[in-house]
Parts: structure tokens; C-alpha cells; sequence
């Protein structure tokens, strides 16, 4: 199997791909899009549920999401015209850091991505470049909770601590305006969301060839987070302006 195949399966029934519930999503939304008839772009969108959402609940809103991953846009296209929402939605299948638009948004999301530009300040970089003046940026980057085994460093990479996240930002030029940390049952639903989608779709097919390998993936990365990063990472979401005089 493939990464985005598993990707697929594991995120069924958790399709924001981070660790954040409904509730937290609907929040943030709501704070980068206090109008709701803006411009918004979404740099990594993978099957676009950010932006899925936020079409469905704003009808004047206008939606464009960057991917290199054609599975996952082809899920995206295939919700958009499930939930009515496709003629307002824009996909591009390309490297998301490479992406030129002559258009600026209201709001460009990147949350869980920032790994596609090379970090925390690389994603600020580039969503810079496409915020429209006065615009948000909704931002979502993991950071260490408390002081990570050089196992998990390994494993989910070089993160701070959470103080240490936000001065980085605020240090960039950004000031944030909203705020979420996702709580441990936020934490700990996405992970047992995923590998038991995994673990229970291969469960479901025993005679399927990938049935192995996916039910061994499921139960190696459940492995790792319960014995590796489950009590040292934690994950942030912000909700960014420019400081004025930054740029």
C-alpha cells in the first residue's frame, strides 16, 4: 500500500487531517471568516474538508485548495458535488510552496502542512505572499508539550515548545488574533480514529492482498504513539494577522 492510500483509509472517519473535533473547527472557521463571503485558499489542502466545510455553511464564500496529491483531489471534487458546493471551489493539483495566483485571499489556511514548505516560518512565507490586505492566516503546527524522547524527535521531527511556537510567529511579523490548542481528547481521538480505521478496514477484507500490510501499519503507528509521542506533542492552531509596520 501506498501512503495515500492508507491516508485514505485511516482519515474515514476523521477527515480534518489533524487533531481537532468539530466543535474546534467550526471556531476557527468562524474567526477567520467573521464575513463569510470572503476569497479563502488553503496551501496543502489534501481532500479539502476545510474549505468543504467552510462552503457549506457560507454561501457567498469563493474557495481554492493546492495539492500535489491527486487522490486526494479527486475525493475532494467528488464531496464538493455531494454537498452541492463544487461550482464555488477551485482545485489545483500542483506543488502547494510553488503555487502562483494572481488573485489575494481573505483567508489561506495551512493546518498540518507545514512539513510541504519546509517548516513553521516557510508556510508563514508563503501564505504572505497570497493574503489579500487585512486577511487571516489559519495556521496549524504540532510543538512539544514536554520534553520529547530523542525516539519522538525523530519520529514527528524538530518542534518547540508551545511558548516558543507563538514567539517564532509573532517574532515573523504576525499577531494572533484566536487561538487553539487541541485537548487531549482531541489528541487522542485522531489517533485512535486513524489506526482504527485502518486496522478495522483490513479486519473487514481478510482476503484482500493489502490486508496484511495495513493491519500491521495500523497497529505499528498505534505502537508509536502510545509508547513514543503520545504524552510529549501536542498540536496548536492560530489564527493570524499581519502586525502593522511588518510587511
Amino acid at each position: 500500500m501506498n501512503r495515500e492510500q492508507i491516508s485514505r483509509i485511516a482519515h474515514t472517519d476523521h477527515p480534518i487531517k489533524s487533531p481537532l473535533d468539530d466543535a474546534s473547527v467550526d471556531r476557527l472557521l468562524d474567526r477567520g471568516l467573521p464575513r463569510g463571503d470572503e476569497h479563502v485558499l488553503d496551501l496543502g489542502c489534501g481532500s479539502a474538508e476545510w474549505l468543504l466545510r467552510a462552503l457549506a455553511t457560507r454561501p457567498h464564500l469563493l474557495a481554492e485548495g493546492v495539492d500535489v496529491s491527486e487522490d486526494a483531489l479527486a475525493q475532494a471534487r467528488h464531496a464538493a458535488n455531494g454537498r452541492g458546493v463544487a461550482d464555488r471551489l477551485v482545485l489545483h493539483h500542483q506543488d502547494a510552496a510553488g503555487f502562483v495566483s494572481a488573485r489575494r485571499f481573505d483567508l489561506v489556511i495551512s493546518v498540518g502542512a507545514t512539513h510541504a514548505f519546509g517548516g513553521l516560518l516557510p508556510t508563514l512565507a508563503a501564505a504572505r505572499r497570497h493574503l489579500a490586505p487585512g486577511g487571516r492566516v489559519l495556521i496549524g503546527e504540532g510543538f512539544w508539550d514536554r520534553t520529547p524522547t530523542t525516539e519522538a524527535v525523530e519520529m514527528l521531527g524538530e518542534f518547540t515548545d508551545l511558548a516558543t511556537t507563538v514567539d517564532r510567529v509573532v517574532a515573523d511579523g504576525w499577531t494572533p488574533v484566536h487561538g487553539h490548542v487541541s485537548a487531549r481528547h482531541e489528541l487522542d481521538a485522531y489517533e485512535w480514529a486513524c489506526w482504527g480505521s485502518l486496522a478495522a478496514w483490513a479486519l473487514d477484507r481478510p482476503a484482500d492482498p493489502d490486508s496484511a500490510e495495513a493491519l500491521s501499519t495500523a497497529s505499528t503507528r498505534r505502537t508509536e504513539w502510545l509508547r513514543v509521542y503520545r504524552d510529549t506533542w501536542g498540536f496548536v492552531s492560530l489564527v493570524l494577522g499581519r502586525t502593522p509596520g511588518q510587511g
